[in-house]
Parts: C-alpha cells; sequence; structure tokens
C-alpha cells in the first residue's frame, strides 16, 4: 500500500521556514489598536512637555470676608476653599468660559467661615464636586457653624503629607500654623510637570513645611494679611492684636517680604499676596513692601517676577500662568 504524500506549498510554509521579508505577521485588532493609543499618549506628553500649556488661576475673593480661588486647565480643575457667594462663584467662572462641570472638587485649608461658608451650597447644586479637607477640618468645620450634617456625602477625606489627585493635578496638603482645625496649605502640580503652586491663605509664621514647599514652586500665593505699625496704631482692640499677631495667627507684610526675597529662584514668576486686611493693610501698602525687599536683595526689576495683591471683595482677572519667559 502506497504511504500517502504530504507536499507544502508556497502558500502553506513550514513551521520552520523562515517568514518572507515583505510579509508582516498578522496583528490582533485590539493589540494593534492599543499600541496605536500609546504611541499616540507618548506623543501627547512628549509635546505637552516641550510646548507645556499654560494653567488657569483666578481669585473670587481673598480677605476675611470671603476666600475662594480657582486654579484649572482647559480640561477642568478646583476651588481653593468656599467663602464667597455661591452664586458669584459661577457667575465669575461663567463669564470667564468655565462651568461648574469643570469644577471636579473643593479643596479647604481649614474650618474658619470666611473659608467654608458656601461649601454646602456649592455642593448641593453641584453633585459631582467632591470637598477635600482632613477629617479633622470635616469636624472642626461641622461643630463651628450652621452646616447642613449632608456635607458628610461629598466629603473625600486628605491627610498631610499624602498626595491625592484630583482633575489634572496631584496636590499634597501640607501643615501651616493657624488658629483654626487642622489648617493646611497645600502644593499643586500639574501632570504635565511644567507648573508647581504652593498656597498658604492663612498663616502666623513660616514653618518648616512651608518653606519646603514654597522653594518648589513656579506660582506662590501666600498672606501678607498686615502692615505692624497700621496693626499696633488702629482701632482693634488688644486681644484681637494679640491674636493676629500671634505665631498661629497672621503674616505681616514684611515677614513675608524677607521670606519672598530668601527663597527666589528664577523658576517663581508670579506671586498672589493673598488675605490683605481691610483695616490693617492696603494692597499699595503690601505691594510698596514686598517690591522694596525684592528691589534691595537685587531680584527687582531684573527677574521677570509677577507680584499681584489680590482683590479683597472683587473676583481678580483670570491669569494664564507659563513657564515660558
Amino acid at each position: 500500500m502506497k504511504k500517502a504524500r504530504i507536499s507544502f506549498t508556497d502558500n502553506h510554509p513550514s513551521l520552520f521556514d523562515a517568514p518572507l521579508a515583505d510579509a508582516p505577521l498578522p496583528v490582533h485588532p485590539a493589540i494593534d489598536e492599543a499600541a496605536r493609543r500609546m504611541a499616540d499618549e507618548q506623543q501627547r506628553r512628549a509635546l505637552s512637555q516641550a510646548h507645556p500649556e499654560p494653567i488657569m488661576f483666578m481669585s473670587m475673593g481673598s480677605g476675611s470676608s470671603g476666600n475662594c480661588a480657582y486654579v484649572g486647565d482647559r480640561e477642568g480643575g478646583f476651588l481653593i476653599d468656599a467663602g464667597v457667594d455661591a452664586t458669584t462663584v459661577v457667575a465669575t467662572l461663567r463669564n470667564h468660559g468655565i462651568s461648574m462641570n469643570a469644577v471636579k472638587g473643593i479643596i479647604l485649608t481649614h474650618d474658619h467661615s470666611d473659608h467654608v461658608r458656601y461649601a454646602y451650597a456649592l455642593l448641593r447644586h453641584n453633585s459631582h464636586i467632591g470637598l477635600y479637607c482632613t477629617p479633622k477640618t470635616l469636624t472642626g468645620l461641622l461643630r463651628r457653624h450652621n452646616i447642613s450634617r449632608r456635607i458628610k456625602d461629598y466629603h473625600r477625606p486628605v491627610y498631610k503629607e499624602f498626595e491625592f489627585s484630583l482633575a489634572n493635578f496631584t496636590i499634597t496638603p501640607f501643615d501651616v500654623s493657624h488658629d483654626g482645625t487642622d489648617n493646611v496649605g497645600f502644593f499643586i502640580s500639574h501632570t504635565s510637570g511644567a507648573h508647581t503652586f504652593a498656597v498658604a491663605t492663612d498663616l502666623g509664621c513660616i514653618t518648616p513645611r512651608v518653606d519646603y514647599y514654597m522653594r518648589r514652586a513656579n506660582y506662590i500665593m501666600i498672606e501678607a494679611n498686615y502692615d505692624l505699625p497700621m496693626l499696633l496704631n488702629g482701632r482693634y482692640p488688644e486681644y484681637l492684636k494679640h491674636r493676629i499677631i500671634d505665631s498661629r495667627g497672621h503674616l505681616d507684610n514684611e515677614v513675608t517680604a524677607s521670606f519672598l526675597a530668601d527663597i527666589y529662584s528664577p523658576s517663581l514668576s508670579h506671586v498672589f499676596l493673598c488675605h490683605l486686611s481691610n483695616d490693617n493693610n492696603t494692597p499699595e501698602r503690601a505691594l510698596h513692601t514686598i517690591t522694596s525687599r525684592l528691589t534691595s536683595a537685587g531680584i527687582l526689576p531684573s527677574a521677570p517676577l509677577t507680584v499681584y495683591p489680590l482683590p479683597r471683595f472683587d473676583p481678580s482677572q483670570l491669569f494664564l500662568l507659563s513657564q515660558e519667559r
């Protein structure tokens, strides 16, 4: 009986035949799509690092009458504190083309009324927004203020020195010295790696953690609360003067000025002076104190540094912050 003969044709190459150079191996469509997306993402990141888009910053009010600011990029952002009337916040953002859908969260520095007063009003009309603060800050907020306990439904607990992600930003809360409950500043990094922003709205002294984070920032928001002669000669009662001057109170213009001169580096492009007292300071006096100190240190006018006192009662302009000079 003849044995069956098996032959291999060009259309059916042997397992051991070398593949033809011009015959690519087949790729599963799902794998091919995943590889394409990965290449596109790598290209997008490379372009973003080479030509980073600016981030946006705006204050809706800064001072004991109410504090609230916005940080974001073209895809979305977040609010820092919620002490400004919710209607004003929504309208101000809308005037600059930013809808509340773009606001992904509210981060709280501490539980004083001028920083939290309108948090629940913003949250209950925008249920997609989370409230990011330490558990102790939330407890202090509920203890100090007549506010709905339903605010706990929006709470996203954060902890000092532990970073968390919000929108396209990584945020690290850090300890500051103030007489609220579990007070924090924030070190904010954009995912592009091109922007760092340090925020300390209420603090009575410069602690090592404040110094550490401020030195790493391209943009700073820091308190310049009072002019010492104005405070000492003003109408405030003695107990209130002592509270403000205390290391857990607020910062004097001169202290802020000396600190900024000490930490300045060419990577610092913007300083926003916040929480100016209406009775013991003026924007002109704060700006003069800071710029005079920077000038005497040889930093100004040669350095491309913007120093801007944030308005107490009104929204600021919308800043597009970039490291391109």
